[in-house]
């Protein structure tokens, strides 16, 4: 008769993965939360609006731009741990294929855009910065927008691919990894097209929240069959 066992446990390499994804969300949408409240309710200004609003709202609100920009740099280290982390995982349980790699370029490319956005957004918050808003802006933006939510995919599909073909995830949280990782590839449009913009929110925070999940989910042992 076969029977299931489980290997014997073993000191985890790095954080828990469910904390730090955690830890990533909260630093980000804190950062989102205190920059609106701090600019009275305005919300942070489109790249794609007009100018006068743009820089008036950068001259207006200094302290919410910097504020703003200091938790998206503050979110990228989190989640830099969380790609290596969840590299060495999947190393642990046995994945020689790509997709471990993948997830670790991704994921740090992704954390390395998410601070470059936020470091723009502090310098945007000087004033000898002012005869530069509109560059920086969009800077800022082509950075922590598709920059950051593209490489986001393949953290995201680095980790849902092995974890549906080894059998470490469950199916439906694997394939909701690989929908949202599409979607984040599909978001580098917002290059090229204003209409595709509206996939970077979505890419971003099904992803951040798919992230969690999948930290809380990746075992640290791989089951092992003995007869």
């Amino acid at each position: 008769m076969v029977t299931q066992t489980t290997a014997p446990r073993t000191a985890q390499g790095g954080p828990p993965l469910g904390v730090l994804g955690v830890v990533v969300t909260a630093l980000f949408i804190a950062g989102l939360v205190l920059g609106t409240a701090l600019a009275g309710g305005t919300p942070f200004p489109s790249p794609f609006g007009e100018a006068g609003p743009i820089v008036a709202y950068f001259q207006d609100h200094t302290l919410a731009v910097r504020v703003g920009g200091a938790f998206q740099f503050a979110a990228a280290i989190p989640l830099a741990i969380y790609a290596a982390t969840a590299s060495a995982r999947l190393h642990h349980l046995g994945i020689r294929a790509p997709g471990a790699t993948i997830a670790l370029a991704g994921g740090l490319l992704a954390a390395a855009f998410l601070a470059t956005s936020g470091l723009i957004s502090w310098t945007l918050s000087e004033p000898g910065a002012h005869d530069f808003i509109r560059p920086l802006q969009l800077l800022a933006f082509a950075a922590g927008g598709p920059g950051h939510v593209v490489p986001l995919g393949l953290l995201l599909a680095g980790i849902a691919v092995p974890g549906l073909l080894a059998g470490l995830l469950p199916r439906w949280l694997a394939w909701a990894g690989l929908a949202v990782a599409a979607v984040a590839e599909l978001a580098t449009l917002s290059l090229l097209l204003e209409g595709a913009a509206y996939l970077l929110p979505i890419a971003r925070f099904a992803g951040l929240a798919w992230l969690i999940v999948v930290g809380f989910k990746l075992p640290l042992h791989r089951p092992r069959l003995n007869s």
